[in-house]
């Protein structure tokens, strides 16, 4: 696999039934298993010890090319809680292979982002934004890596009884507003500000940074860091 070399777990597969209630089409069919996750990876116990004694967790997932019915693939879709003195947990993402978007929201919904990166890129999902990752690509694979806590679960609920992100990413290259939304704004796309105040957070490659303390203590405990994740965002 592209960006690993180290032994691999079966992965857990995310099948279109799984993913129906989130697509622009719920009626569309094809492709059973639509992308793979490879969660808990290390390549040696020491690496794998360090992470959980931090509450981590290094994650691999792949996402071949689909067009689902004229929708670009994507993930489901998840927010995250906020921690125990009440800031969300964020996350970090580099892509290995292949190119993403991720289409980021507020909980609150005043603020919609998407974010275009490509091999080498990495990118962090500020506190309280839910998230898809999706693959724009008719041939290439996306491949991506990601640090977050085990603090949590994932939240997938508003996703779905919403049917998916507040818009769907169609293969036309257009932005379609999920009507099941109550009044939404434009998605804004931020410029380089995100590439580079970014870096003052963690950089690259990602599985270098297991064993660095100060790194990845923001996935955490991120209220250490105000006034940093604004600028991620920025226009």
């Amino acid at each position: 696999m592209r960006g690993w070399d180290g032994a691999l777990p079966l992965p857990s597969v995310r099948t279109i039934e799984e993913m129906r209630s989130v697509l622009a089409d719920n009626s569309c069919n094809g492709n059973t298993s639509l992308y793979f996750m490879y969660r808990d990876l290390a390549k040696s116990d020491t690496d794998r010890q360090w992470l959980h004694s931090r509450k981590l967790r290094y994650d691999i997932t792949v996402i071949p090319p689909c067009n689902l019915c004229g929708e670009w693939v994507k993930t489901k879709g998840h927010y995250h809680p906020k921690n125990p003195v009440g800031i969300g947990y964020p996350e970090v993402y580099e892509v290995l292979e292949g190119e993403a978007k991720y289409l980021l929201q507020l909980r609150r919904l005043d603020d919609i982002v998407m974010i275009s990166a490509h091999a080498g890129d990495i990118v962090i999902i500020p506190p309280d934004y839910g998230h898809i990752s999706i693959n724009p690509s008719v041939e290439k694979t996306l491949t991506m890596a990601n640090i977050v806590s085990t603090a949590f679960e994932s939240e997938y609920g508003e996703y779905e009884t919403l049917h998916g992100a507040a818009y769907y990413a169609m293969s036309d290259g257009n932005l379609r507003k999920n009507p099941h939304y109550p009044k939404i704004p434009e998605v804004r796309s931020p410029g380089a500000h995100w590439r580079s105040a970014m870096h003052r957070l963690c950089k690259g490659p990602l599985y270098n940074l297991i064993g660095n303390e100060t790194m990845l203590t923001f996935l955490n405990f991120p209220e250490q860091y105000p006034g940093i994740f604004p600028e991620l965002l920025k226009d």
